[in-house]
């Protein structure tokens, strides 16, 4: 794909308007002025708009193709949040305003759409508190780890092992490395956590344990059956529970993760509440704690006062300190609110209805395509495995030829030749059909002729690559 640079013409330039203003170099001292012309493109308007038209049509987005990435809930994002989050009282409140000076007074409506939104999710995961701080998932996942080490460091404990199991969300293991942690693996039995397992592992670790991190269903697409022994087992050595929201999707309105003994999560409003995802942001990874962890939430948070009024609270001496703004990825906290409130609660669960029934009639369909690990129904997202002579890579390289994103491939690495589909709720029956049948003509091309399929993709801007090769030398050049 040619670069803009490409489209350069000497001497060629988009039309302008006169205008009486003073320029930039009368503005400006002549100390900062440039010497030379920066190099830029030298374009017409017309080929600016087709080149980056072009470009944006090479991409895959959920508003122009099904999306079935799992664990990653790409699922589509209404329009009117946009329109919500884009009212000038949000678009143009300078970030800063409620903290300087008498500026909360002028920011009360800002301020009140982060309380309210903590409030709800305060509601539908039955945690105490919320911050807005972190800035992505992953962010929110080393937030909440950094708050279960405070706990124990508050306590006097240095404990040092944090219990991962292998059916877990794949970046815990990074998070909990990032906070100073060593990493213990606990391997999952039929698909879930057992307790016995993870009583093996604390009769080896004991008083050096930090917690649990857990994707509840975790990324098997499985509901863990044994959460009460499981909590039981950590309270022995007043060892936290951590949840990953990742896939939140699954139980939204059905399970309050609060009250089944999980005592921090982080949600993905990027998933979860249909806030746009992928692209490089922007995320939002809010961390939600109990009772037990509320006193290391990091500082400032909004609060209301006595008046109804909402300000800046910083009393919280024990607090891990600052990760970020105070607001977060704000328009993405607005158009979460919008979400929520357009829903309700009774929108809520049927969020999670939809997405789990979807998972499983997808799941059904394939069974005689794919193999299929687990008998039992799955939650919002399924694993299978390739058919027997055929590569997971094969199958989602022919699907980008046809029209359909690839599901998630090679993860869990538990699972052999991994395909991991999440339809989410927002796809019609008519869309998984479609959906099935051509993943039923792949294998079947496979079967008669493997060759073919190694081949793919073919009707994509680039072939095949290499793609490590591609990532740690990545070739932006025109002639790429």
């Amino acid at each position: 794909m040619k670069t803009i640079f490409a489209e350069s013409v000497p001497g060629r330039s988009s039309g302008f308007f006169e205008s009486t203003a003073p320029s930039a170099a009368q503005m400006l001292p002549a100390g900062l002025l440039r010497a030379c012309p920066p190099c830029l493109p030298e374009c017409s308007e017309l080929d600016v708009v087709r080149h980056f038209t072009r470009l944006s049509h090479l991409n895959y987005s959920v508003d122009a193709n099904f999306y079935p990435l799992g664990s990653c809930t790409m699922k589509y994002n209404p329009k009117f949040t946009e329109y919500a989050a884009g009212l000038p009282g949000f678009a143009r409140l300078h970030p800063l305003l409620a903290q300087l000076g008498r500026g909360a007074a002028q920011a009360q409506g800002a301020l009140r759409c982060l309380y309210e939104t903590e409030r709800l999710l305060c509601e539908i995961t039955g945690m105490e508190a919320f911050t807005f701080q972190p800035m992505a998932g992953a962010n929110g996942e080393f937030a909440g780890v950094s708050l279960m080490v405070a706990y124990h460091r508050a306590k006097g404990r240095k404990r040092s092992k944090m219990l991962i199991p292998d059916s877990a969300h794949g970046t815990n293991p990074a998070s909990a490395a990032l906070a100073g942690l060593e990493v213990v693996n606990i391997e999952s039995r039929e698909g879930m956590v057992a307790p016995e397992v993870l009583a093996a592992s604390i009769a080896e670790y004991g008083d050096n344990i930090v917690g649990l991190m857990m994707t509840c269903p975790n990324t098997l697409g499985l509901m863990e059956l044994h959460l009460p022994a499981i909590v039981a087992e950590l309270r022995k050595i007043d060892a936290l529970l951590y949840y990953d929201g990742a896939n939140m999707n699954a139980i939204l309105g059905k399970m309050r993760v609060g009250d089944v003994g999980f005592d921090v999560v982080h949600l993905n409003l990027h998933k979860t509440f249909a806030t746009p995802h992928g692209g490089g942001g922007p995320g939002s990874g809010p961390v939600g704690v109990n009772g037990r962890l509320l006193p290391f939430l990091p500082v400032p948070r909004v609060a209301m006062g006595k008046d109804g009024g909402f300000f800046l609270d910083s009393n919280l001496p024990l607090s891990i300190g600052a990760i970020g703004p105070f607001y977060g990825s704000f328009s993405v906290v607005v158009k979460a609110l919008a979400y929520m409130l357009r829903l309700g609660g009774e929108g809520l669960e049927r969020v999670a209805e939809y997405a789990v029934l979807n998972a499983n009639y997808l799941k059904k369909r394939l069974e005689d395509t794919l193999d299929i690990p687990f008998e039992r129904p799955c939650a919002h997202e399924f694993v299978a495995s390739a058919p027997e002579g055929l590569r997971a890579l094969d199958i989602a390289k022919a699907l980008l030829d046809r029209g359909f994103h690839a599901p998630t491939v090679y993860f869990p690495l538990i699972v052999r030749e991994c395909l991991m589909a999440e339809p989410t709720e927002t796809e019609s029956k008519q869309t998984l059909d479609a959906y099935v049948d051509v993943l039923r003509e792949i294998v079947e091309q496979g079967r008669k002729d493997p060759a073919s399929l190694t081949a793919a993709p073919l009707s994509m801007p680039v072939r095949r690559l290499d793609e490590t090769a591609a990532a740690r030398r990545m070739a932006l050049t025109e002639d790429m």
